[in-house]
């Protein structure tokens, strides 16, 4: 196999007729350090580049060649090779996962296409993505590559699917129709009036004819009378429908919520805190004002033009038809400008979340912003992502300041010719004064409701954009379903089994044909490199993601036919970084138990050799914890959260790296803690320092989402195998430590 070396260019050197199918940056060089490097394949060649400055290396594609990758520690590695020769290998972080993908689908597809004798155009290109080429999912024409995020449009009949939680409440929405239905009809009863007082009172009067008091005063007391049931029914009508309106987002909001906390975790892994809080906040609150004011006002302007076309038709036919002149403008210009509301509210709302992204990180990590002075940083953020949101909300009144004025212009324009063919129709005496009168008081409710349905558009289509990112989170089916016939388990001993079990991240394999039996009360202690699948593996057997190959058992009970509700009750969870809610050192004791008794919560705390400290604080077990745990050191927040996992009494005990990160002292009074924590329990314990898990009955080690070993700690360290290296790895590194901390203390 020979090698064409170029000089460095941005583009490999090409040969005539080769066309570039994909290219992948290698952003690590030998040194896993950061480095601007290319793979490029054609259909002819893989070219490659260690860096920017680097020459071109190309290998004409040939059968013999091959292409492999596997990651470690988040390090993706590449290599071509024959099937004796390494010929290249290229380091890259897993940002590039997808392209990564994409090169090696690609290679395999230009070395079918050569096995098989056949040329490109053979091929049936509906089974690839024209864009990046990649295979397509059987019975699919959609990429998953290139769609991965592609959000729908959002349509406005979403707002149909409300329907749903304002069922409920059909009675109170049912009297709130009657309610406008009636103070609608009062509201069309004054123009009515006023085509007697004209005809039958002021002209007769000009003309010298007597004022026929009772009649005036009857028709006075009917304008009076119609005002006064408008402003009752209007104020009944409002404040049935408002109720309505707040039942109905206050049940969205919670239905909404719960179904979050009903999702797997690995929805969570790809969306950001700032935006599910604006969805289920401001989105909902949008929701609330659409329903309680501008649908509501929607309903009122349809009937009273409904209304008040009928009225006109019964006076004159012909001036009616004169009024219908600007709808179908009117009707052409909300139809053009619906769409790119639409679309520009969506677009407004997504910006919006980032500009709460960006609170909900700075604000909980103000102490890290604040301990590297990176305020102005955090405030360039804010400022940045205000401004995107300033520069879309300008494009979109570009588009909504000429539409409002426009349909203003037009009813203008429809008034004035209702004007001019009403004075030429009391010309001919076709009408009289009184009919054009009460006719242009008509018209000028027609054309007022008009104007007011166009401008609703704009906050239809903001509610439409805020309920479809609602219900993306209400479609969304959890990887971790409950089952349908769930297994009870009344008392469960702790026996786990793993059965040849598998994970997948996407298309990067996590677990691979894991297979480990542990007794009820065993202490297991989970060992390996960074990145080896140890917290994945405890994830599964949480269940927080479910296993893609193989099964997990508890007592004889595949985890998967248990309610998770029910099967994590019998779990207890001591993390690396505990997690304290806002509220009394009391509350985040009993988490887990809500209705624990306070000696019950005094003796989790005696046990997690918590009790002394707490009682040093202002207000003992009444004290404040700020959010996150703030005001307390890491190691007095870990005790609370072993006492946490203490007082539900779990059967199965996950401890993830417990004593990282704290002081040798503080891990002393924590490892107390845990000593009583794994009397009597499944211990499954995962630990930084392996002096840690000597008391563990067998460790398991793992490498690469394998298990590589099995044993006691002084049988795995006879071996001399994965174990013994890590050990003796980190006794190395403790010395050097120890070693340097001498020196420091000589000098000082």
């Amino acid at each position: 196999m020979h090698s064409r070396h170029s000089l460095a260019s941005a583009q490999p050197p090409l040969v005539s007729g080769e066309n570039v199918l994909t290219r992948l940056t290698v952003d690590l060089n030998a040194q896993l350090h950061f480095s601007d490097g290319a793979v490029v394949l054609t259909d002819h060649h893989l070219h490659a580049r260690a860096s920017a400055q680097g020459a071109w290396q190309s290998w004409p594609l040939s059968p013999d060649l091959s292409l492999s990758h596997h990651d470690h520690a988040g390090v993706a590695t590449l290599t071509l090779h024959t099937p004796t020769h390494s010929l290249g290998t290229w380091h890259l972080t897993m940002n590039q996962q997808e392209a990564l993908q994409r090169l090696t689908d690609q290679f395999e597809r230009q070395q079918q296409i050569r096995a098989t004798g056949l040329t490109p155009e053979d091929e049936d290109d509906t089974t690839h993505c024209p864009v990046c080429h990649a295979p397509l999912p059987p019975d699919s024409d959609e990429c998953t590559v290139c769609h991965r995020d592609k959000q729908a449009t959002p349509s406005t009949w979403v707002l149909l699917r409300l329907w749903r939680f304002a069922r409920p409440y059909q009675g109170m929405l049912l009297t709130g129709f009657l309610l406008t239905l009636a103070g609608t009809a009062a509201t069309l009863v004054p123009p009515y009036l006023t085509m007697p007082l004209m005809d039958e009172i002021l002209i007769p009067f000009q003309n010298g004819q007597a004022i026929d008091i009772g009649h005036v005063l009857l028709l006075l007391s009917g304008l009076l009378g119609s005002a006064l049931a408008a402003w009752g029914l209007g104020w009944a009508r409002n404040y049935v429908l408002a109720l309505v309106s707040e039942r109905i987002g206050a049940d969205l909001r919670t239905t909404t919520f719960e179904h979050l906390l009903r999702l797997s975790l690995d929805y969570f892994g790809s969306k950001r805190t700032g935006d599910l809080m604006s969805r289920i906040g401001s989105e909902t609150d949008r929701i609330n004002v659409f329903l309680s004011l501008h649908a509501l006002d929607f309903a009122t302007d349809v009937l009273m033009i409904a209304m008040t076309a009928a009225i006109l038709v019964s006076i004159n036919p012909w001036l009616a038809l004169v009024t219908l002149v600007p709808l179908p403008f009117i009707a052409w210009l909300i139809h053009l400008v619906r769409d790119r509301l639409r679309t520009g509210f969506e677009k407004i709302d997504r910006i919006w979340g980032e500009v709460t992204n960006v609170l909900a990180d700075t604000i909980p990590g103000i102490r890290v912003v604040k301990a590297f002075a990176q305020e102005q940083r955090e405030a360039d953020r804010f400022r940045a992502a205000n401004q995107y949101n300033l520069q879309a909300n300008d494009k979109l009144n570009k588009t909504w300041s000429v539409f409002t004025p426009t349909v203003s212009l037009l009813t203008e324009i429809g008034l004035l010719v209702v004007w001019a063919f009403g004075i030429w129709l009391v010309h001919e005496q076709d009408i009289t004064v009184g009919v054009l009168t009460a006719f242009i008081a008509y018209i000028g409710r027609f054309y007022g409701r008009l104007d007011s349905m166009s401008r609703i558009v704009s906050v239809t289509q903001k509610a439409a954009a805020g309920a479809k990112r609602i219900f993306d989170i209400l479609d969304h089916v959890s990887n971790v379903p409950d089952p349908i016939n769930p297994v009870k388990l009344p008392a469960l001993q702790g026996r786990l089994e793993l059965d040849h079990i598998g994970f997948r991240y996407g298309s990067r394999a996590v677990i691979r044909d894991v297979s480990l039996n542990i007794r009820a009360g065993e202490m297991i202690g989970l060992v390996g490199h960074s990145g080896s699948g140890k917290s994945t593996l405890v994830n599964l057997i949480c269940r927080f993601y479910d296993v893609t190959d193989g099964g997990i058992r508890v007592d004889g009970v595949d985890v998967r036919r248990i309610a998770v509700a029910d099967f994590r009750r019998h779990i207890g969870l001591v993390l690396q970084e505990p997690f304290l809610f806002f509220g009394t050192i009391a509350e985040n004791i009993a988490y887990g138990k809500p209705d624990a008794t306070r000696d019950e919560i005094v003796a989790a705390a005696r046990a997690a050799h918590a009790h002394e400290f707490i009682l040093r604080l202002p207000q003992g077990y009444d004290s404040l914890v700020g959010e996150r745990g703030q005001g307390l050191s890491g190691g007095e927040r870990q005790r609370i959260s072993i006492a946490r996992a203490l007082l539900i009494n779990p059967r199965i005990l996950i401890m993830d790296e417990a004593t990282s990160a704290v002081d040798t002292e503080t891990e002393k009074e924590i490892q107390k803690a845990l000593d009583n924590l794994v009397q009597g329990r499944t211990t499954i314990a995962i630990a930084h320092r392996l002096s840690t898990l000597r008391k563990a009955d067998r460790l398991v080690v793992m490498d690469k989402g394998r298990i590589v070993e099995v044993g006691p700690h002084d049988e795995l360290m006879a071996r001399e195998g994965a174990y013994w290296r890590l050990y003796q790895a980190q006794a190395r590194k403790a010395e050097q430590d120890a070693l340097i901390d001498d020196e420091r203390a000589d000098k000082a």
